[in-house]
C-alpha cells in the first residue's frame, strides 16, 4: 500500500485514524452509495477548510485506501458532480481487519437522519454514480 511498502499496519492505522482522515473515511462509509463527491465531503466537514479536505483525500488515495472514480464523458451532466471517492478493496479489507468498520451501519443510520442538508447536497447525493 502506498508509495513505500515499509509502512507497518500499525503505522497505517495511525495514519488512517488521524482525525480529519478518519472523519472522511466515516463520511464515505455513511454515504448512501459510499461514493460521495468532493463537495459532499466538504459539506460534511465544516470545521476544516476545503483545501484540507482535498489534501487528506489525496493522502488516502496515495495510501491505497481511497480511490477516485469518475463518470464517463457521456454520462456527465451539467451542474452535477462526476468525480467520487470510495474505498478501495484493499482499504475496505484493511479497515475490516482492524475493526474500523464496526460502526458502518450506525454511520449510515446517522447520515439518514441529517435533515437540514443544503439543496445542492441532496442533488449531489442523488447524482448518478459510476457502476
Amino acid at each position: 500500500m502506498g508509495d513505500d511498502d515499509d509502512t507497518t499496519p500499525r503505522e497505517l492505522v495511525h495514519f488512517i485514524t488521524q482525525q480529519t482522515r478518519f472523519s472522511l473515511l466515516n463520511d464515505i462509509l455513511a454515504h448512501p452509495q459510499q461514493l460521495p463527491s468532493m463537495y459532499e465531503l466538504e459539506e460534511l466537514n465544516p470545521s476544516v477548510s476545503d483545501a484540507t479536505v482535498y489534501k487528506h483525500i489525496q493522502k488516502l488515495i496515495n495510501a491505497g485506501i481511497v480511490k477516485e472514480v469518475a463518470l464517463d464523458d457521456d454520462q456527465r451532466r451539467q451542474d452535477y458532480p462526476w468525480k467520487f471517492y470510495g474505498l478501495t478493496d484493499e482499504g475496505r479489507k484493511f479497515l475490516k481487519t482492524h475493526n474500523l468498520l464496526a460502526a458502518e451501519e450506525t454511520l449510515q443510520q446517522i447520515y439518514d437522519t441529517i435533515s437540514d442538508k443544503p439543496e445542492k447536497m441532496v442533488k449531489y447525493e442523488n447524482a448518478p454514480r459510476p457502476d
